[in-house]
């Protein structure tokens, strides 16, 4: 079993000089590249992304990161250059980024592409709508969205490629998911409050049975 070292023997830093000592200045590019309305080129981007991760927190500081996805072109609906809504499907009802808007609405967004390292990143402010004329143009496999996270934009910047070059997230010839950590199933049998047993909840997650529920 792994020791940790107790804190006292951490270097920790408590302030922004200290952060910036350590880290260093960021250049002029990297500082001012934040931008407040979308160019074509977001547009583009949005269009093409099948997948976010939406970052939102409590009025009391409890954090949350939901990913959310859809065929590319369907994940993302432009209302105008400063405003986006990103449409909600079926899914566990926790709702925890959804609390956390309701009580504060400012909210961060990262925008994937497969195999691109880059990512499209929104800071804004964020509400829930349940139903809109928009909601025409987001329709999946016959389904209207439950729900949609409308952002006014405050700033939307590019982000490098370091962290996706770092990890090879997207060289196939790494990827190996079941080698350390099962499968979902022996997950769920574990450590989750259910009534089904093993059996049960590998067909509940078997792709082709899973994949039914996912619009409906």
């Amino acid at each position: 079993m792994e020791t940790e070292a107790p804190p006292a023997t951490w270097a920790e830093i408590g302030t922004v000089g200290e952060l910036v000592a350590l880290l260093g200045e960021p250049s002029a590019r990297a500082r001012d590249k934040g931008r407040t309305a979308l160019l074509d080129v977001d547009r583009d981007w949005l269009a093409a992304s099948p997948f976010c991760v939406l970052a939102t927190s409590s009025a009391d500081g409890r954090c949350d990161a939901s990913p959310k996805g859809d065929p590319a072109g369907s994940l993302v609906h432009v209302i105008d250059q400063r405003t986006i809504a990103i449409a909600e499907r079926p899914g566990n009802k926790r709702a925890d980024g959804y609390r956390n808007i309701l009580e504060n609405p400012h909210v961060g967004l990262n925008f994937l592409i497969p195999g691109r390292g880059d990512t499209l990143r929104v800071n804004g402010r964020a509400r829930l709508v349940g139903d809109a004329p928009f909601f025409d143009e987001m329709v999946v496999k016959g389904h209207r969205p439950v729900l949609a996270v409308v952002v006014e934009i405050e700033e939307i910047f590019f982000h490098c490629a370091k962290a996706f070059l770092r990890s090879g997230l997207w060289k196939p010839e790494t990827w190996d998911p079941e080698a350390v950590v099962p499968r979902r199933a022996v997950i769920a049998a574990a450590i989750e409050p259910n009534e089904m047993t093993a059996e049960q909840l590998d067909d509940y997650y078997r792709p082709e049975n899973y994949e039914r529920g996912l619009y409906a």
